[in-house]
């Protein structure tokens, strides 16, 4: 069975408690909008996707290494090179 990664090591916020009620109340205002909605990414006009989706964090795996190397919190530190790398690739690379 073949694995899928993201892209680009990016995390969302998408688990905070509101962001499925953004989604929603951008859908209800497409579906609600009076104009005329051309074909193609059009709808993104009516509702801010920022709203949504406010935070998205980047880093790659040789910044996630340099900061653990570089942390000075001893309980950050505490954990194994590989423990922090597995932290990285749960958040940052698996979907």
């Amino acid at each position: 069975m073949s694995r899928s990664f993201k892209k680009t090591p990016v995390c969302n916020d998408h688990a905070t408690p509101y962001t499925h009620l953004a989604k929603r109340m951008a859908s209800k205002a497409v579906r609600r909008y009076n104009g005329e909605i051309a074909n193609g990414k059009w709808y993104r006009k009516v509702y801010c996707s920022w709203n949504i989706c406010d935070y998205r964090f980047y880093r790659t795996k040789q910044q996630a290494i340099l900061e653990w190397e570089t942390e000075r919190w001893v309980w950050r530190r505490a954990k194994s090179l590989e423990a922090w790398i597995n932290h990285w690739e749960k958040f940052y690379r698996r979907k």
